[in-house]
């Protein structure tokens, strides 16, 4: 597929809180809160639960200046680091952490939890507890061999990456290079959960058209596989929503091992 009439995520500017309000807000009008929201939300939820995926250091590689799926893992590790492409996704993402006037509202993403959880009596708790969580945000680059560099970070018990690698990746190529140097940041026996869409080709912020690498389930399996992880769970739910802004079919929940 030629992309050369679409932007690059990592490489091209564009409105972090168009994206935030387009594909995780709120608003009524918002088209993809079952596939965007709940889905990634239930799931980790159900993996967290299980006991396996825990420990000192959890790394976030996520698009945007999301945090919804962030609210399920903050009890299970020490230490939460993001890691962020964008300067303007950083700056987002501390708004909210410093609860400075203007910031992103994610009152929704505790309703959801609470609905699952059957714990609404703990909102606020959670909240509090995420924003305490959220103090280490770094700027990293995909091309350079630490991608952290110059700081050099520990290896984390697990990674968590939503959507970073269908926006970032040109091609198959890339996909599995970017995969490989997640996988240097991970313990052996470390988790990695992949959240991402099948089948998409591009999304829109503003008036703007990106990238979005096309793939299936098959693809995916294999890559991690090459790269030396198994499989633990792997769901796949088809699009309920109605929307142009995306052209995706469904959407992936993978969590995967490093193997010792």
């Amino acid at each position: 597929m030629d992309i050369s009439a679409h932007k690059i995520y990592h490489l091209h500017s564009f409105d972090s809180r168009q994206l935030l309000e387009d594909y995780f807000s709120g608003n009524p009008e918002m088209a993809f809160e079952e596939d965007f929201l709940k889905f990634p939300i239930e799931k980790l939820i159900k993996m967290f639960k299980l006991g396996h995926v825990k420990g000192d250091i959890l790394f976030d590689l996520s698009i945007g200046s999301m945090i919804h799926h962030l609210y399920s893992a903050h009890k299970f590790f020490e230490h939460i680091i993001v890691l962020k492409l964008n300067d303007r996704c950083i700056l987002e993402l501390k708004r909210w952490v410093d609860t400075r006037t203007g910031a992103f509202q994610w009152g929704h993403v505790l309703q959801i939890h609470a609905d699952i959880e059957e714990k609404s009596d703990q909102v606020e708790e959670k909240e509090s507890k995420v924003r305490s969580a959220l103090q280490h945000v770094i700027k990293c680059d995909l091309e350079k061999e630490n991608i952290t560099e110059p700081i050099d970070l520990p290896p984390a018990d697990c990674i968590i990456s939503a959507w970073l690698l269908d926006v970032t990746s040109k091609d198959k190529n890339d996909y599995i290079r970017y995969l490989r140097k997640f996988s240097k940041l991970l313990k052996p026996g470390g988790h990695l959960i992949l959240i991402g869409d099948i089948e998409a080709s591009y999304f829109i912020v503003g008036k703007h058209k990106f990238h979005i690498l096309k793939y299936d389930e098959d693809f995916v399996r294999n890559a991690l596989a090459g790269e030396g992880f198994t499989v633990d769970y792997c769901e796949v739910k088809n699009r309920r929503s109605k929307s142009e802004l995306i052209d995706h079919k469904a959407v992936l929940f993978i969590a995967a091992q490093k193997n010792k």
